[in-house]
């Protein structure tokens, strides 16, 4: 299928999302770590919208976005398992829960992480009741996959260990068994999944790099 690369950065969960695809379908491609303070022309050149990471080069086309790459990993190697159902409804539906996490809880869970007192408490509750949703949507269920990880499981990741030591560092309570219970039975599933514990970045390191960017940005 060609040349395949990645342009990703350590620690980062969106890199991971590709990464674990990338793995699971036993898709042979070369890996470039990015210094995001002092990005490089390869980068720059190839996601000139956003200057983010990851980047997905094949055979020289970049794309860009984890999801989308994600989707086009999914669409042009069927070997392997797939992260996404048969059914076109189900597909569609697994689409808007990996979107709704990244675009709407994301931004929510961060700013009760970046926010003290009163106004943590409202962050806190606001960014709860968005992840309830999410907390239904995976009740009664090993996976949001159901039986095996899928696409939402996958984006979801960032909650499930790097929002975790994120919490740990700056001594916030939100992901609860009391206040999202399937989410935390869910949580517990996921990151002690085999290929998941196996591949997850070292805890010590990223707690070392979130308490660096944590402190720089209060300053």
């Amino acid at each position: 299928m060609g040349e395949v690369k990645l342009i990703g950065a350590w620690g980062s969960s969106m890199t991971w999302r590709v990464q674990m695809l990338l793995k699971m379908k036993g898709i042979e491609h070369e890996y470039v770590e990015e210094d995001l303070a002092n990005k490089s022309p390869l980068l720059l050149q190839h996601n000139p919208v956003h200057k983010k990471v990851p980047v997905l080069l094949h055979n020289g086309k970049a794309i860009a976005e984890s999801l989308v790459i994600i989707q086009y990993i999914e669409e042009t190697w069927e070997n392997g398992p797939s992260l996404l159902p048969k059914n076109p409804y189900d597909r569609a539906v697994a689409r808007f829960w990996a979107k709704y996490f990244d675009e709407t809880c994301i931004p929510a869970m961060l700013k009760a992480s970046k926010t003290a007192g009163e106004e943590r408490e409202k962050a806190k509750e606001e960014a709860i009741e968005l992840l309830k949703f999410l907390d239904n949507e995976v009740k009664g269920k090993k996976f949001f996959g159901g039986d095996t990880i899928g696409l939402v499981d996958i984006a979801l990741s960032f909650g499930s260990y790097w929002f975790d030591i994120i919490s740990e560092i700056v001594g916030l309570e939100l992901i609860t068994k009391d206040k999202l219970p399937n989410l935390c039975q869910w949580i517990d599933e996921f990151v002690n999944h085999s290929f998941v514990k196996e591949n997850l970045p070292d805890r010590g390191r990223l707690t070392q790099i979130f308490t660096m960017f944590l402190g720089s940005a209060a300053k």
